[in-house]
């Protein structure tokens, strides 16, 4: 009967005591000897026909000591289990306790094995203290305007018109790095890219007004272009968006095709298009469905930021204790001498920290009650599939194919473990923002846009 004892070694460290005796092992040493007396191909002798002895021989001490081991790690996970010991990671060999032990097939005994574990910190966190701030977007009547404006060109008729005259005329046009006077230069940028007529300074649609395809100007960037357009063209070109002197330089502009969108009327037809389910009369009910839209938006945006703010509290300001030198020793055991002393050492904020967040996060877990089901990662293989095919689905038609793909991907093990982490954070995340204590805070479209891009810097 093999024994377990526990005894504290250190700061959240205890060393665990194991003791197997032959009886733990013996009976699968036989029985693993055997079956591989009966595969073993070794020359001069029939398969299956090898002697016990020759077999004990030849591969009884591999074999020993892989059964000794299997049922050490099976006393420990029990042990581990049954007593509710709060480990951090799997346990290690403790130092050099274990190299002095002969394991001899012909002369089985009782061993002694000894390993130590690190435990978990104590985690107290009360999310009504946590405090967040809720970001709420005015969606102006600009808004409005832009998005509609945005939805009239994905739906409207595209043609060809033979010259350049409409705001919504679409330039298909080659840039080519030149001098002032058009000569090109050698190894200088070049691209073919698309602009719209109304991108273009007052000045530079002089120039392009009632002009047809083929033909050919120079433009120097800082003057047919302003604000975020210039932005934009120097970002094509490989400049940096904020670069003076990029903004001075010249370029050959050659118009290579042009076409138009011929914006759809304000009418039902329009507004079934873009919202299939609803019955929308007129242009003031859709408006006021456009700034629904919009406002559900940014607020599932604001509930996303909030949920950063949280993770942000409890990683960075919630102070858990680790056992800092046995994760040393556990590094070291995981990396089996590949790093030195001094790369292990310089891991273990950061590994500490992904402990802290999977400690915290498993803590709360379960005071909520948060679970992940089966259908939470359907839904998630849902949702992705929509991403990938950019939300261009009509989500009422026949979707057997969509149920089979997913089913696939939850055969994927690969895909459930990411996804398992995933849909569990998101749902604790929506658990404790129910929770936290959160001020309402006004803020403009684009200040909140600045948040959402700081948020991304820091992952």
């Amino acid at each position: 009967m093999a024994t377990i004892t526990r005894e504290n070694i250190g700061k959240q460290n205890d060393k665990l005591i194991v003791k197997v005796s032959k009886d733990d092992y013996y009976k699968n040493f036989e029985s693993g000897l055997k079956a591989y007396a009966k595969n073993a191909n070794i020359s001069g002798f029939r398969k299956g026909m090898v002697p016990a002895g020759l077999i004990k021989k030849m591969y009884g001490q591999s074999i020993l000591t892989d059964e000794i081991f299997k049922s050490v790690d099976k006393e420990i996970s029990k042990y581990l289990n049954d007593e509710k010991v709060p480990v951090l990671v799997q346990p290690i060999p403790f130092e050099n306790a274990n190299e002095s032990i002969q394991i001899d097939a012909n002369n089985p005994q009782d061993y002694t094995f000894t390993f130590e574990i690190g435990l978990e910190p104590e985690v107290n966190v009360d999310a009504k203290k946590i405090k967040v701030t809720r970001y709420v977007v005015d969606v102006t009547d600009a808004m409005v305007d832009e998005e509609i404006n945005k939805l009239q060109l994905r739906h409207g008729k595209y043609s060809e018109p033979e010259t350049i005259s409409n705001d919504d005329d679409v330039l298909n046009v080659e840039l080519k790095e030149s001098d002032k006077d058009g000569n090109l230069i050698a190894d200088g940028a070049d691209k073919a890219t698309s602009i719209l007529l109304k991108n273009f300074t007052p000045a530079a649609r002089k120039q392009l007004d009632g002009q047809k395809k083929d033909f050919k100007t120079v433009i120097e960037l800082g003057k047919a272009f302003k604000g975020k357009e210039l932005e934009n063209i120097l970002a094509q070109l490989g400049f940096e968006t904020d670069d003076k002197e990029a903004a001075k330089k010249h370029f050959e502009l050659t118009l290579t095709k042009l076409g138009t969108i011929e914006r759809p009327a304000m009418d039902e037809e329009f507004f079934k298009k873009v919202f299939a389910t609803q019955e929308i009369k007129n242009e003031s009910e859709f408006r006021s469905e456009i700034k629904k839209e919009l406002e559900g938006y940014f607020a599932q945006q604001a509930s996303g930021q909030i949920h950063d703010q949280i993770f942000h509290e409890l990683t960075d300001h919630t102070k858990l204790e680790f056992p800092s030198e046995f994760l040393k020793r556990w590094l070291t055991a995981q990396n089996e001498g590949k790093k030195t002393a001094e790369e292990i050492e310089k891991e273990v904020p950061q590994f500490e920290s992904q402990l802290q967040w999977s400690t915290i996060s498993n803590k709360l877990s379960k005071d909520n009650d948060v679970k992940v089901e089966t259908e939470d990662l359907k839904e998630f293989a849902r949702q992705q599939l929509y991403g990938y095919l950019g939300g261009q689905m009509d989500l009422s038609g026949d979707n057997g194919w969509m149920n089979e793909y997913v089913d696939k991907m939850l055969k994927d093990k690969k895909f459930v473990e990411q996804s398992y982490g995933q849909v569990m954070a998101a749902k604790l995340f929506t658990k404790l923002e129910g929770q936290v204590t959160a001020m309402d805070e006004k803020i403009s479209e684009e200040d909140f846009a600045k948040k959402l891009q700081e948020h991304q810097h820091h992952h």
